[in-house]
């Protein structure tokens, strides 16, 4: 996963705010959101993968820390298109782009949804070929 996809997610993003702060530990970056400790684990475990996030082993906990530079990327793409002259960004350019974001998120889930859908149809139909 890219910084890109890592920030797509509103609990990403909101985790990568707490850590702006310094390290944290997991149950501390679990206590205001509402998710289980578990699934705020799996989503720090993305953020490691894009290379936004490390952890650091103190005793028997995990410390959670922002990469320095993790977010270079994205910083480096909004620089370019806000370049006055030769940047993309005009008028509603952020809108547009949180959009898009917005609308790739609600794709996934559909397409998501659209697979569970589609195997139970298909599990029933075979069930159903099975006894007719």
């Amino acid at each position: 996963m890219d910084a890109f996809a890592a920030l797509a997610d509103p609990v990403r993003r909101s985790l990568l705010r707490s850590l702006s702060a310094g390290p944290a530990r997991v149950v501390d970056l679990a206590d205001g959101l509402p998710i289980s400790r578990p699934a705020v684990s799996r989503h720090l475990r993305l953020l490691m993968e894009a290379g936004l996030v490390a952890a650091s082993v103190r005793g028997r906990e995990r410390h959670y820390v922002m990469v320095p530079g993790g977010l270079a990327p994205v910083a480096s793409l909004v620089e370019q298109l806000a370049r006055p002259g030769g940047g993309l960004l005009g008028d509603g350019a952020v809108a547009a782009l949180d959009t898009e974001v917005r609308r790739t998120s609600r794709d996934r889930r559909h397409d998501t949804a659209t697979t569970t859908t589609t195997t139970t149809t298909t599990q029933r139909h075979h069930r159903d070929e099975d006894t007719g």
